[in-house]
C-alpha cells in the first residue's frame, strides 16, 4: 500500500469536511454547527482564512483516493482563525457556539485528524501525524499539541507512541480531554 500525504487544496473541501465531522463525531457536530454540520465545514474549509481552512490541511491518499486528512495551524493565530470560523457558523446557523480555548501561543496545534473507516488500521493516521510534526518543525515551532478525549485511550496510545505527552486536562464542549504536546527534537 502506498500511502501518500499531501498538502490540501481547495478542490479538498469536501474531505476535509467529512474528515472534521468524523473527527468530532455527530453530537459535538450538532453543538457546533447545528443541522447543517458538514455543508458548513465544507464552506469553511474553503475559506483561505478559517480555522478549518484548506491551507491548514493535509491529506493522506491510498491509490489515489483520500483515505484521511488532519488540520492543524499555529496557537497563536487561534482568535484570528476562529473569529471568521464562528461568524460564518452564526450567519449558517443561527447561533453562536461558546468554545473553549484550545490552544495558545507556543505550539502548533493539531486542531482535527480522522481516517476513513475503510482505511483504518493501516498506519494512515501515523503518517498524517508525523507529516504534521514535520511541516510544525520546519516552520520553526517547538512544539506541537493536541488535544484527546480522555475516553480514547487507543488515541492516547498512539500519540504517546509518537512521543508526545500529557501536558494537562482541558475541558472542550461537554468533554474532559487530555492536553499532550510532542517537542521538537
Amino acid at each position: 500500500m502506498d500511502i501518500k500525504i499531501r498538502k490540501a487544496t481547495n478542490n479538498d473541501a469536501s474531505v476535509i469536511a467529512q474528515v472534521i465531522c468524523l473527527g468530532f463525531g455527530e453530537d459535538m457536530m450538532r453543538q457546533y454547527c447545528g443541522e447543517n454540520g458538514v455543508s458548513i465545514i465544507e464552506a469553511l474549509a474553503k475559506m483561505e482564512v478559517s480555522q478549518y481552512s484548506y491551507r491548514h490541511a493535509l491529506i493522506a491518499e491510498v491509490d489515489g483516493q483520500a483515505a484521511g486528512a488532519i488540520v492543524g495551524y499555529d496557537g497563536a493565530q487561534l482568535q484570528e482563525l476562529r473569529q471568521p470560523t464562528l461568524a460564518y457558523i452564526y450567519s449558517q446557523a443561527g447561533f453562536m457556539p461558546q468554545i473553549q480555548n484550545e490552544t495558545e501561543a507556543g505550539e502548533f496545534y493539531l486542531d482535527t485528524l480522522a481516517v476513513f473507516p475503510a482505511y483504518r488500521h493501516q498506519g494512515i493516521g501515523k503518517a498524517l501525524i508525523l507529516a504534521l510534526c514535520e511541516k510544525a518543525f520546519n516552520e520553526g515551532h517547538q512544539r506541537v499539541g493536541l488535544l484527546v478525549d480522555t475516553d480514547n485511550p487507543k488515541a492516547e496510545q498512539l500519540y504517546t507512541s509518537l512521543g508526545f505527552r500529557r501536558i494537562n486536562q482541558k475541558n472542550l464542549f461537554t468533554h474532559t480531554l487530555w492536553h499532550l504536546q510532542k517537542e521538537r527534537c
